[in-house]
């Protein structure tokens, strides 16, 4: 018996020491060849150290899951294009709070010292600032200071289209990954080189048409090489701020969460925040206070004298400390200004859009090559330049044809057997309509519910509509593993 369990303890002994043994081997060779890696004896492929994605500048992270999108409240419009659907959200990442002015004053200052040669660049980034003036009304000292003088710095900026909003988002992009560069130590920081299309763009950079002053680099594992520069592979640089999609929009917005509901989604808010009413009632001291900068009634925008109860005659500070976060702690997803989300907008989008990750608006391209399949060039931004795939590239794949498909189940086409709408049905709603979501400080109470839904052209902008960007978040959807 002594003899059967002194065995079974050096048997256990052993298990443990190879369980060690393999934990520390893990990953540094591979389980399908068992060649080394990071070794240039053994071919140099790289498997380079990542814990996890890092949240970028003014960023907060939004844990995705199912949920019920769409109108929960009565359809007071009678627009019938906002019916309930269950879908399932990605996690992501979310700006805290609108866009500033101060923020978007730093794209333009980067904007005209850059493009020196170029002046249309800064011209076609301008807000409209006339967005504010009305007949009746006078508006001119929101014409002429909200968006540079600097009391209103915190404050979100409007008359900004679509467009202008898109382009904003992928110039943070590439301001963000340079400014990492700068910290990790790989790249000097030259401000006075920095000219037209000679500018840190990442993706000119992963292909080699940008080349920064370089400070350091990593060392190159492969059998004749010492250093070389950063790749997507080592997860260092971060990827594209956007605009949200409708659905990542209005998840975030809501604040879904399944803890008090042990996971029905079908209780849920009907604003970002608990209860039925407009009004706070949490501390005698605030008790009539709103919930959101909007307009209570006609000629009501901010309250009597003496007893503001939004403090707010237009719009407000992203963080004014009246207005609480929602759950995901962002501000303002109700009120304040409406915001422009990535999707063309159609009626029917709810009924017609895929169970996860849904966004209508998908134009697919790929990067303009030579002859030899290579990038050769940049665009006078600095940009990799795209082009539109064509159907002939497409020719056997299954899931696609056409880059464009925007207008995807709402045309005739008999090449493709998927549901249609109905023969000759036509709008006057157009492949430029983009979808706003969101209350703002001119709404009534009924927008300030997140399942709304309206569309403007995208090259148009109003004093009301102002914009948040998003990131993707890659790998694990938990942080809190």
């Amino acid at each position: 018996m002594i003899r059967l369990v002194s065995k079974w303890i050096s048997f256990a002994a052993f298990g443990y020491f190879v369980l060690i043994a393999s934990s520390c081997n893990k990953h540094k060779s591979s389980g399908t060849t068992g060649w080394k890696y990071n070794d240039p004896k053994w071919g140099g492929f790289e498997r380079a150290k990542f814990k996890e994605q890092e949240t970028g500048p003014g960023l907060v992270f939004i844990e995705g899951g199912t949920a019920i999108m769409g109108q929960h409240e009565q359809d007071l419009m009678y627009e019938h294009n906002n019916l309930k659907r269950r879908v399932t959200v990605p996690s992501f990442y979310m700006d805290e709070t609108e866009v500033t002015n101060f923020q978007y004053l730093e794209y333009l200052y980067w904007l005209q010292r850059v493009h020196l040669s170029n002046p249309v660049v800064y011209q076609k980034a301008l807000p409209d600032t006339l967005v504010w003036r009305e007949k009746l009304s006078y508006n001119e000292p929101y014409v002429n200071y909200y968006l540079r003088y600097p009391a209103f710095r915190e404050y979100p900026v409007v008359g900004v289209s679509w467009l202008q909003a898109a382009a904003y988002a992928e110039w943070r992009t590439d301001r963000v990954n340079e400014m990492i560069m700068v910290r990790e130590g790989f790249i000097n920081l030259d401000v006075m080189k920095t000219a037209d299309d000679n500018n840190f763009n990442t993706e000119a950079y992963y292909l080699g048409l940008y080349t920064p002053s370089v400070k350091k680099e990593l060392k190159d594992y492969s059998p004749s090489g010492k250093t070389r520069g950063v790749r997507m592979e080592d997860g260092i640089l971060l990827p594209e701020y956007r605009l949200p999609t409708e659905v990542e929009w209005e998840y975030a917005a809501y604040g879904f969460m399944s803890t008090d509901f042990n996971e029905n989604i079908d209780v849920r808010r009907i604003y970002p925040w608990d209860g039925l009413t407009l009004r706070r009632s949490d501390s005698e001291k605030i008790r009539g206070r709103m919930y959101a900068n909007y307009q209570k009634r006609s000629g009501d925008l901010a309250g009597v004298a003496g007893r503001l109860n939004d403090g707010s005659f237009f719009t407000a500070e992203v963080k004014d400390p009246w207005f609480l976060p929602n759950d995901f702690g962002l501000y303002h997803m109700a009120g304040n200004v409406s915001e422009w989300v990535m999707d063309v907008y159609r009626p029917l989008t709810l009924e017609d859009m895929s169970d996860v990750a849904s966004f209508r608006g998908n134009v697919y391209k790929t990067k303009v090559t030579d002859a030899d399949g290579y990038v050769a060039e940049k665009d006078s931004l600095g940009r990799i330049p795209y082009r539109e795939v064509t159907e002939a590239e497409n020719e056997k794949r299954r899931n696609y044809k056409k880059a464009n498909n925007i207008g995807y189940k709402d045309e005739l086409d008999y090449t493709d057997l998927e549901q249609k709408y109905d023969y000759g049905a036509s709008s006057l709603i157009d492949n430029t309509a983009r979808v706003y979501k969101g209350g703002s400080w001119r709404d009534r109470g009924y927008y300030l519910h997140p399942g709304t839904r309206r569309f403007l052209d995208q090259d148009l902008a109003t004093s009301t509509i102002g914009f948040r960007c998003v990131m993707d978040r890659l790998g694990d959807s938990n942080k809190s593993k």
